[in-house]
């Protein structure tokens, strides 16, 4: 029995080391074991709840963000190498969704992609040239969405990001996002490298 349970606790921290963002409930799930078991061994391996590893990833992100400020970021951002890649998350809650259906607003996916798209841009003016949107299935309040943003070309002062969003790892919104900086990438790289 005791065995089972250090197996367990190892499966669930290599599991979280992978993806930090997964809920007690999902963990609870994966293991086939009550959410109270999952938060007692968190708590005998000092793992924190979510709530407080969103928090410390996204303090430590904030302060590279050049071209928003904190307040403008839609969900919390959760990993950003600036001219790379970035991901946020984003709970959607029920002031997200529409009243009737319990739908998220597309608004809400599309502004939590821009703004990620944004917050990429190693530039203090960064904005959006052009987007193209796909919705690929409907969000629901309670989901969790997880956008993934990657640079994927520098075109003189424009810079291609291409953003996707998942539930459970469910594909649900892409977004190629042409984004106009001031500084030129080839100028930016030229003194990355001299530093």
């Amino acid at each position: 029995m005791r065995q089972r349970k250090k197996e367990r606790q190892a499966k669930l921290l290599e599991t979280i080391q992978k993806n930090p963002f997964m809920t007690d409930e999902a963990l609870s799930e994966k293991f086939s074991v009550s959410i109270q078991t999952i938060r007692l061994d968190r708590m005998e391996l000092s793992i924190p709840e979510l709530r407080e590893r969103i928090k410390d990833v996204a303090k430590q992100q904030l302060d590279d963000i050049k071209a928003l400020s904190h307040e403008e970021v839609i969900g919390e951002i959760v990993d950003l190498q600036l001219d790379e890649r970035a991901i946020s998350i984003l709970d959607v809650k029920e002031e997200h969704v529409f009243s009737r259906s319990g739908i998220a607003r597309g608004h809400h996916l599309f502004a939590q992609a821009n703004s990620l798209a944004v917050a990429i841009i190693n530039d203090e003016l960064a904005l959006t040239a052009k987007a193209t949107i796909r919705f690929k299935r409907q969000v629901k309040a309670g989901e969790r969405v997880i956008a993934k943003a990657s640079v994927i070309a520098f075109e003189k002062e424009r810079t291609n990001v291409e953003v996707k969003s998942y539930v459970d790892q469910e594909l649900v919104f892409v977004g190629e996002f042409v984004m106009f900086r001031t500084t030129h990438s080839n100028e930016r790289r030229e003194r990355r490298g001299d530093e």
